[in-house]
């Protein structure tokens, strides 16, 4: 009887003690503003357009997945217009303590971000390239988010050739479209 005693003892202790233990932080509590559908206007250098973009949680929640399509109708500098596609994957790199962007384009580039210590998470978030898949030796890209409330924020795409300095290439002003 004592040792029943003595075993409910320390399981209740346990419990107390595991339950005393603060809750690990979700990484991902910072971007969760941009969960949910968003509409964009979209500035580049080759023409004005239009997106459509959809932000979830995916994978237990351990991953930030963004689908996005745009289209630009002919006009100047894009006479046959273009449709771009892209997947965003964000990521949390505990050994590094940042968040890594890995971006597949439809033309083919697969780009890879890690967040500049400058950043001030949610305001703004800069990421800078690690690495690119199928794009010139050498070829620089900056991704900048800036939120500018709960249901806004802009985006800018940046690129510079080998030895040159970063160019805007695109600037884009997304709206939430629906409720999170």
């Amino acid at each position: 009887m004592k040792s029943i005693a003595v075993a409910a003892l320390i399981a209740i202790g346990a419990t107390i003690a595991h339950a005393q233990q603060p809750a690990e932080a979700d990484p991902f509590d910072p971007l969760a503003f941009l969960v949910g559908e968003w509409r964009g206007q979209e500035d580049a250098r080759f023409g004005k357009g239009k997106g459509e973009r959809r932000y979830r949680l995916i994978l237990g929640d351990r991953y930030l997945l963004s689908q996005n399509a745009s289209i630009f109708e002919p006009q100047e500098g894009l006479p046959e217009g273009d449709r771009h596609e892209d997947w965003t994957i964000f990521s949390y790199d505990k050994g590094r303590d940042t968040f890594v962007v890995r971006q597949f384009n439809s033309e083919g580039f697969v780009n890879r971000f890690t967040l500049d210590a400058s950043s001030v998470i949610p305001t703004k978030m800069i990421f800078v390239s690690e690495a690119s898949e199928n794009a010139p030796p050498g070829l620089r890209a900056r991704l900048t988010y800036e939120k500018v409330s709960d249901d806004e924020f802009n985006e800018i795409f940046e690129l510079a050739m080998p030895g040159k300095d970063l160019q805007v290439m695109i600037r884009n002003r997304w709206t939430r479209a629906t409720p999170p």
